[in-house]
């Protein structure tokens, strides 16, 4: 019995459709709104409502503030672990990396659910009461721990590719341990690190589950504005999402070039 055989574009169909329906369709929605008034006539009128009212503004410079916190702060973390983690002998080095990885098996409400109550419960205590009103700390640091293991794969897959004969080749030449990393580990970790930034940075401007629970719902961020507005003015929320895309490519866009232009880089030390 012959299996039969498609061609490339045969087989590009599906991907093709789930495209048009679920990316093209939706895109052309959210344009049509963002720039058409309530009597669905075209108007640039969302755009200067948007960059006039200075509470956007600022709800953008916060959500840019908290996920760039929130992104320094999981690198920081991430980098020692997944370095530690690729360059160990340890023979059970993939029970440790599971072990960060598995609160991510639990449901996502669940987890912000236990943070809460951790703080609640800590807030309590004598000397700790300052916390129940710390609702930006409370928030990056919900969001630290959700999105900490997006941090970390990414650091030990890039790590654990780079070939030890470089490291080899570092010490024959007298390199200090300090040498071989800022020479070697670091240039050729640069792709995990962007890999790892972008899919910290981006959900972390948009996640106001975390900030509404964590944060007091006093913690405004852009993610908030969108579905708040897409509840009764669907236009102004179109504006703002397709402002949130913006931000989200140019980031895309920058951390995709830098990645590809520091690879490069490495490979030639």
């Amino acid at each position: 019995m012959k299996v039969p055989r498609f061609s490339r574009k045969t087989l590009c169909i599906p991907y093709g459709v789930f495209l048009l329906f679920f990316v093209l369709v939706p895109m052309l929605v959210i344009l049509f709104y963002a720039f058409t008034d309530d009597a669905m006539h075209f108007s640039f009128a969302n755009f200067v409502k948007f960059f006039s009212d200075p509470t956007k503004l600022s709800t953008i410079v916060y959500s840019l503030v908290i996920a760039l916190v929130t992104t320094v702060v999981a690198l920081l973390i991430a980098y020692p672990v997944a370095y530690i983690l690729a360059r160990s002998h340890i023979k059970k080095k993939y029970v440790v990396l599971m072990l960060f990885v598995l609160p991510m098996w639990i449901n996502f409400v669940l987890r912000v659910n236990a943070i809460r109550e951790l703080f609640n419960l800590i807030s309590q205590a004598e000397g700790f009461d300052w916390l129940s009103n710390a609702n930006y700390f409370k928030t990056i640091f919900g969001m630290v721990y959700d999105f900490l293991p997006f941090m970390i794969l990414p650091l030990y897959t890039t790590m654990m590719k780079i070939d030890n004969s470089l490291y080899e080749a570092s010490a024959d030449l007298g390199g200090s341990g300090f040498t071989t990393f800022a020479r070697v580990t670091l240039p050729l970790s640069v792709p995990g690190i962007m890999s790892g930034v972008t899919m910290v940075f981006l959900p972390s401007m948009t996640n106001y589950v975390v900030s509404d629970m964590l944060g007091n719902a006093k913690v405004t961020i852009i993610g908030k504005f969108i579905y708040t507005y897409f509840g009764n003015d669907w236009h102004m929320g179109s504006m703002i999402a397709l402002v949130l895309l913006i931000v989200v490519f140019l980031s895309t866009w920058l951390t995709g070039g830098f990645k590809a232009d520091e690879t490069v880089r490495g490979t030639n030390l």
